[in-house]
């Protein structure tokens, strides 16, 4: 049953997607406001299509974490679910992403509009410089900003190191950063064609507040999220349903 509703969700997520960007491609002479607007809606019927046909739910928990005004996320990476998340329900923030997306078909063409921070990983300090411009001037349209602070997806129980772009934007930006441990690659998992039932747990954890030197910084980062994020993948019912 798991695999039949994993080439069922295969189907209609790549069927939707074409019949979606190329219905859309006027909207990209809107105004950016409702490029994002679409966006979000467009982020939400992918969740919401798994939700109906793989049975992946989720649950956002410590939204009263987050501070009043704008902020950086600095989130856990375990799946493609992660990139619907931030658009559809944390108020559209500027996303974080590596530059070579930049270039896919209708993809590229929809988030470069919506106003995405590109950041080309092989550029060295030249990315970093491009990274802060470029979250000053979402900050200027007075949007949050989100990142994902490993720089990829990393499989449940796996560890990658912590880049320093997102230093860069905790020491140029002045802004509380909120870290989000979550487990959603328990079911939507790295490379993996199945789509496991269940439900993804979000957790928004006490902000961190502006001004901590970077290693610190860093430190409470990476130490807070981790654990949280073990704590998810050990709590988390990934039993078969089917």
């Amino acid at each position: 049953m798991i695999l039949l509703r994993s080439i069922v969700f295969n189907l209609l997520f790549y069927g939707w997607a074409a019949i979606a960007g190329i219905l859309l491609l006027p909207t990209l002479l809107l105004p950016r406001d409702r490029v994002l607007d679409i966006g979000c809606w467009w982020s939400l019927s992918v969740m919401r299509l798994a939700r109906a046909v793989c049975g992946i739910d989720w649950e956002i928990r410590g939204l009263d974490a987050i501070p009043e005004g704008r902020v950086i996320f600095a989130s856990k990476h375990q799946s493609a679910w992660d990139t619907f998340l931030f658009p559809a329900l944390f108020g559209q923030p500027a996303a974080v992403a590596k530059a070579e997306l930049r270039y896919l078909p209708f993809y590229g063409w929809y988030t470069s509009r919506a106003g995405t921070i590109w950041v080309d990983r092989k550029a060295g300090s030249a990315a970093i410089r491009s990274l802060v411009r470029g979250a000053h001037e979402a900050l200027a349209r007075n949007r949050s900003i989100f990142i994902f602070p490993q720089g990829t997806r990393t499989a449940p129980g796996d560890y990658r190191p912590y880049q320093p772009g997102i230093a860069a934007l905790y020491s140029s930006l002045d802004l509380p950063v909120v870290p989000v441990a979550l487990n959603s690659g328990q079911f939507w998992g790295r490379r993996a064609f199945n789509k496991l039932p269940g439900k993804i747990i979000v957790q928004c954890l006490p902000a961190i507040p502006a001004g901590l030197p970077r290693a610190e910084f860093m430190k409470r980062l990476e130490a807070v999220i981790e654990q949280e994020t073990t704590r998810l993948e050990a709590a988390a019912d990934t039993r078969p349903q089917g």
